[in-house]
């Protein structure tokens, strides 16, 4: 049995990304060589990875409220590490480096 894939499109990019219904949308950018997001968790817990989708669907695993409000989320915003394609896609990178670790790396306190 073979798994579904998708087309996810990002707004700026003319890369074509496959999406896989069991590979979060993060690793299927990646996976091509779009490295916008800086080194995080890719568990939901840092908030680098935030997208929008404008078009299509998406599954997702639970995702932090510290990084992502219910307010966001029910307007179409995902934690690209935690989003899964069910359909085609459309989405714009956001990505607010809102990571503790990575800003106090950038201030040199690790």
């Amino acid at each position: 049995m073979s798994e579904k894939q998708f087309l996810l499109t990002m707004e700026g990019s003319n890369k074509e990304i496959i999406g896989i219904e069991d590979k979060h949308i993060l690793d299927s950018m990646l996976a091509i060589g779009i490295d916008v997001a800086p080194k995080g968790c890719h568990g939901g817990g840092c908030g680098v990875c935030k997208i929008k989708i404008t078009k299509g669907e998406v599954t997702t695993l639970s995702q932090s409220r510290k990084f992502l409000s219910k307010e966001e989320e029910e307007n179409g915003y995902v934690l690209a590490c935690r989003a899964f394609p069910v359909s085609d896609i459309e989405f714009e990178f956001i990505g607010k480096p809102k990571c503790k670790v990575n800003e106090k790396k950038k201030y040199g306190f690790v």
